[in-house]
């Protein structure tokens, strides 16, 4: 089972070992997709956390006792599908295949659960239809 979360750390937190903890306490494999780690401020990474179900579990749970707020990618990435016109600019940038378009209709469509929140296609939507708030 893999998710993409963003993880918010606080400036109590940011330089804990706490990504260290979860891989070895839960046996978790984790890939950094972004990061922005500030000395004492808000910081966050974007991770891609990988294992067994309920290991996971454990080991959010464990994240919310260490302060730190992981929120699923959904919540900061969002399409506003009133403005999309599905012109298609967005999936020519996509490296993981978030944004495609669906044959035969032609329209671009948005996979959350591929986005690692690089924002590229942000810059590329004409309208603007794609946001990335972290």
């Amino acid at each position: 089972m893999k998710r993409i979360y963003v993880l918010h750390f606080n400036q109590n937190n940011y330089d804990k070992p706490i990504v260290y903890k979860l891989i070895k306490n839960y046996d978790l494999v984790v890939n950094i997709l972004r990061a922005v780690i500030l000395p004492r401020k808000e910081s966050y990474l974007v991770l891609e956390i990988g294992g067994d179900e309920v290991l996971m579990e454990q080991g959010l749970a464990y994240l919310k006792e260490s302060g730190v707020e992981a929120e699923s990618i959904r919540k900061s990435v969002k399409r506003n599908e009133d403005i999309c016109t599905s012109c298609g600019a967005c999936t020519a940038i996509c490296s993981t295949g978030a944004l495609y378009i669906e044959r035969p209709s032609m329209k671009v469509l948005f996979a959350p659960e591929k986005c690692s929140a690089c924002g590229l296609c942000v810059n590329v939507c004409p309208p603007r239809a794609m946001e990335v708030n972290f």
